[in-house]
């Protein structure tokens, strides 16, 4: 799990993270087994208090320049300030199911290759 303790340190080193979850989620998707590249990060910081969607995303983007440009495909951001948090009983949505398909439906392979599909 490289990728995964990549990411996990880089975000607690640039955090004050009161609650950092970094999930795997590649397995849901059409990737070979035992793949990094579909991720689902949930982090609550006094940072994000007052702050915007859009500023909390480009502030992760930031310190993840290098997986997003290289191994990461997918990141699915759930980022709270420890306020929020409270309020949504400390529990970040399910990701839904990968909506890609099979890489072995030439339709769907296109639809994937071009950025459609998950």
């Amino acid at each position: 799990m490289k990728i995964q303790n990549a990411i996990e340190t880089k975000l607690n080193d640039a955090f004050d993270a009161r609650v950092l979850q970094v999930e795997n989620e590649s397995h849901k998707h059409s990737v070979p087994p035992n793949s990094e590249t579909h991720f689902k990060v949930t982090l609550v910081s006094p940072e994000f208090e007052g702050q915007m969607r859009v500023r909390r995303h480009q502030a992760i983007y930031k310190v993840l320049a290098e997986e997003l440009a290289g191994p990461v495909h997918a990141l699915a951001l759930h980022l709270y300030s420890p306020e929020e948090w409270e309020a949504t009983g400390q529990s970040a949505p399910e990701s839904p199911n990968c909506m890609g398909g099979s890489k072995k439906d030439p339709a769907m392979a296109t639809r994937t290759a071009q950025g459609e599909g998950s």
